[in-house]
């Protein structure tokens, strides 16, 4: 999962909104002085594998509203995942922010976690938490499939998204298996369909597809033209959008129906770590993130388009209705921990 975002007038014209909206009036203009830190208030170190411009936004607002400084350290999701795994009891993080479940419950299956606050956890909706209570759900996303109109049309476009590993569909397909993003989906699969079924499609997808980094390239080269399709999250397409303005648009974004695989929802969540030494601030910054006004703040920027978890609290605008998605029923237990799907991606010559 790539964390770049939009051009920086975009950013910096999302972000006034958003502060607007949430109350959070404070400057960020680059040479404005940091708020004091209270002599008493400790500082924290979160590990994000989210965006970086949504991160700043969150710990920019925390802070203003805490006192407490946030000191941040960012990469993918699954090398700051396998970094506090290796770190264990020694890990400096006190709170870890990430993009997809499964790092989270790679974490959780190693006991690294504490256990979060259940005021906070009551925030958001149980099936977007931990199932044992280790961390708690942020924000959503869904799978999709961008097309490009000029070259298919939606009614040719495949019922499942197992459709894309058959023949016809050689050279019509974008991927990004390396993408942090697309690991979930593959887990899925495999919980869903079984293994061989998992490892079948795969193989299918390295005959047929164009293989990108990550997830903004699928999506540029559908957009531009140079294939057809492509498999994404959500919010890439509207921050291209974003990004192009809508003239400049040439795709569009298909939605998966009838509970099929494709149309999986991916949870980005956070915990604080068991061997933080600031656990009552630490829990105070996941009670910040579920908190309504940060989750009003969060839909409203033209950052991430990824929906708030928080109940009453609205998407985007350009976000289909979250209760309009017809995902499949699978939990983020059975979606796992990526390392199955890690070993799957490497057997079907994807790694």
């Amino acid at each position: 999962m790539s964390r770049s975002g939009p051009g920086t007038a975009i950013l910096q014209a999302s972000i006034v909104r958003a502060l607007a909206i949430s109350g959070l009036s404070f400057a960020l203009a680059a040479g404005v002085a940091p708020i004091a830190r209270a002599a008493d208030q400790p500082a924290l170190t979160l590990y994000s594998a989210q965006h970086e411009q949504m991160v700043d936004l969150i710990v920019a607002g925390f802070t203003k509203e805490t006192g407490i400084e946030v000191r941040v350290r960012s990469g993918e999701p699954p090398e700051i995942a396998n970094q506090l795994a290796q770190e264990g009891s020694l890990s400096p993080a006190d709170i870890f922010f990430t993009a997809n479940s499964p790092e989270l419950m790679l974490l959780e299956e190693k006991g690294l976690l504490a256990k979060v606050d259940p005021e906070t956890l009551a925030q958001i909706p149980a099936p977007f938490n931990s199932p044992n209570g280790d961390w708690v759900g942020v924000l959503a996303r869904e799978n999709v499939l961008a097309y490009n109109p000029a070259m298919i049309k939606e009614d040719q476009l495949p019922h499942s998204l197992l459709d894309l590993a058959r023949p016809e569909w050689k050279g019509k397909i974008a991927i990004a298996p390396t993408d942090a993003d697309f690991l979930p989906l593959v887990g899925a699969i495999t919980a869903i369909h079984g293994k061989e079924v998992a490892l079948q499609w795969l193989k299918g997808l390295k005959e047929n597809a164009q293989i990108f980094d990550d997830n903004e390239g699928v999506m540029a080269a559908v957009d531009r033209g140079a294939v057809a399709t492509g498999i994404v999250n959500n919010y890439y397409w509207a921050r291209l959008r974003t990004e192009e303005g809508v003239d400049k648009l040439h795709s569009q974004i298909h939605h998966f129906a009838d509970r099929d695989v494709g149309a999986l929802i991916n949870i980005s969540g956070a915990a604080v770590l068991k061997s933080s030494r600031n656990q009552a601030a630490a829990q105070r910054f996941l009670k910040f993130l579920v908190a309504k006004s940060t989750q009003a703040m969060l839909a409203a920027t033209e950052i991430s388009f990824e929906y708030p978890l928080a109940p009453g609290v609205a998407p985007n605008k350009l976000l289909k209705p979250f209760d309009e998605l017809q995902p499949p029923q699978i939990t983020l237990t059975q979606i796992g921990d990526d390392r199955s799907s890690a070993e799957l991606l490497r057997e079907a010559g994807l790694l």
